[in-house]
């Protein structure tokens, strides 16, 4: 990244590289047995959530949660479903009921959402090894399922890409880097510790605010794929951003998600895409802080890839 824009995704690789990549970096024997559906969650201790809690200083909670959008568009393809099963339109009675309904597609770019360790497979392997084939089917997942990770509290820690460089947002198609990641360490006084969750801000929506929609499953700032070495490195737990985490397009030929197939199937790292960071930016930049408590709590699918969820941030 630079105060330039220069917008670049590379380096890039071949896809076989990538192949001796994920295998150098997965970590599927890290884990006992009783442990290993919960990948890198298993970093997030007792002490980890208690270390975490004494962020909270000031006691303000900031939802980092975009609102359900049921408005079709080029970065919305599947809108998500609102509508009334019950009303009290009748002045009929003393008590009364209003019901709604609610439906998601949520593994897109308009819902905020976690993405857990069945989502994403890499040659039909899942996280720990286990076959996507054998695992899953109509009904979901056998294998570590979305209910079998949450709830999540630990220490956030927000990498202001955006304000790293003095600007707004970074442009669709940048790539930020280990070397990025590290210098934003130095820069905003963080070292990123086992158990963490590292969320990414571009400033992707406030770009959209300003500028207007534009479909993002191709175009977008995000990491690129040697910032794993260092997450693997640090123990990292989580990782989100406003964006999918995934620089596009992608710096590696054939593989158009290598940060999701990296983190998820290789090194059991739930992800939080489509997160609305411009409201805890704002916060850490008020207090100069960057750290702060975060809570997690997808809901409870069994057999489920994911969730839809509503992240907060409490300083």
């Amino acid at each position: 990244m630079s105060a330039g824009q220069n917008v670049n995704n590379g380096p890039h690789i071949s896809a076989a590289e990538f192949d001796s990549l994920f295998n150098s970096l997965k970590t599927w024997d890290q884990y006992s047995p009783a442990e290993i559906e919960r990948g890198a969650l298993n970093h997030i201790t007792p002490g980890v959530v208690l270390a975490a809690s004494q962020l909270i200083s000031d006691g303000v909670v900031v939802s980092m949660s975009l609102p359900w959008n049921t408005v079709s568009g080029p970065d919305n393809h599947n809108p998500s479903l609102h509508y009334m099963t019950e009303l009290n339109d009748a002045d009929d009675g003393d008590i009364g009921c209003n019901k709604d309904f609610i439906a998601t597609n949520f593994h897109g770019k308009a819902v905020s959402h976690f993405d857990a360790l069945p989502h994403i497979v890499y040659k039909n392997q899942m996280f720990g090894g286990k076959k996507s084939s054998e695992m899953v089917n109509s009904t979901g997942s056998a294998w570590a399922s979305v209910d079998k990770l949450g709830p999540i509290v630990t220490r956030g820690v927000l990498l202001d890409a955006a304000t790293m460089i003095g600007a707004d947002w970074v442009e669709p198609g940048t790539a930020i880097h280990k070397s990025d990641v590290l210098a934003m360490e130095e820069k905003f006084g963080f070292k990123l510790q086992a158990g963490d969750c590292v969320l990414l801000r571009s400033g992707h929506f406030a770009r959209r605010a300003k500028l207007g929609v534009w479909d993002p499953s191709d175009f977008s700032a995000g990491f690129h794929f040697d910032v794993m070495e260092l997450f693997r490195e640090r123990k990292i737990s989580v990782i989100g951003a406003d964006g999918d985490s995934d620089v596009r397009p992608s710096p590696v030929a054939d593989i158009h998600s290598p940060v999701h197939a990296l983190a998820i199937p290789g090194m059991g790292i739930p992800l939080l895409d489509n997160l609305q960071l411009e409201p805890v930016a704002a916060e850490a930049k008020k207090r100069n802080r960057w750290t702060f408590t975060v809570a997690i709590t997808p809901l409870n699918i069994p057999r489920g890839t994911g969730s839809p969820i509503n992240p907060i941030a409490i300083f």
